[in-house]
């Protein structure tokens, strides 16, 4: 809060007005340390919007002649705490638009970036099927591009993801040549399903793997 913000109570008991009589629940505003409901402050005519919208806040004040900030005191810090602003309906209503069409922007946005990771997600998969048919001459062309479709795939935390990937690094592509051949040319799934632990599966099904690679390779 600033210094020369307007401060309104929200009041945790009732309160007789200084200046009409009546008692109410609700906001009041101390004036010469007197207690005064809304009307009588001339503050009736704006709106209550609560705290958690800072945006909304922020250009609803900007768009409002008058305002004020809404405070609260709590027992358990022993302090007034800040509830949200009163401000004019008009300039709730030109916030909320505002606010609107910047989700409409960034909802924009979020599309093109989409459409911008889809086209990037094409380009590597297919430079990586390249390189993975240029370190492995023998393996057929459509299960490099199987390879590079699975590898390739963004947020798949797999190995054509990772940094070395992205770079199309030897041993990074290697690893997803890897990994594909020991799920589709192996029968390390089927062992896992025994209750085998993964190493040993590993350990079993290593010879038949790297024929494959060798394979591959000629």
């Amino acid at each position: 809060m600033k210094p020369d913000d307007l401060l309104v109570i929200s009041p945790v008991k009732e309160f007789t007005c200084a200046d009409c009589g009546t008692t109410e629940p609700d906001l009041m505003r101390l004036e010469n340390d007197a207690p005064h409901c809304l009307g009588c402050a001339d503050l009736d005519h704006l709106v209550f919007l609560p705290s958690g919208n800072t945006a909304l806040t922020r250009r609803a004040r900007t768009a409002s002649t008058l305002s004020a900030v809404v405070v609260r005191w709590s027992r358990a810090r022993k302090r007034y705490e800040r509830q949200g602003v009163l401000v004019e309906q008009a300039a709730l209503e030109i916030a909320e638009e505002q606010c609107l069409a910047d989700e409409d922007l960034r909802a924009r946005q979020r599309e093109r970036s989409r459409e911008r990771r889809a086209i990037e997600d094409i380009d590597f998969q297919h430079r990586l099927a390249i390189e993975i048919q240029h370190l492995f001459p023998a393996c057929p062309a459509s299960r490099a591009t199987a390879i590079a479709l699975h590898a390739g795939t963004r947020s798949s935390g797999r190995v054509g993801r990772s940094a070395a990937g992205r770079a199309l690094d030897e041993h990074a592509i290697t690893l997803a040549v890897v990994a594909s051949i020991r799920h589709e040319d192996t029968p390390y799934d089927r062992l896992l399903m025994t209750g085998i632990s993964r190493q040993d599966a590993r350990d079993q099904i290593r010879s038949q793997l790297d024929d494959v690679l060798t394979r591959w390779r000629s």
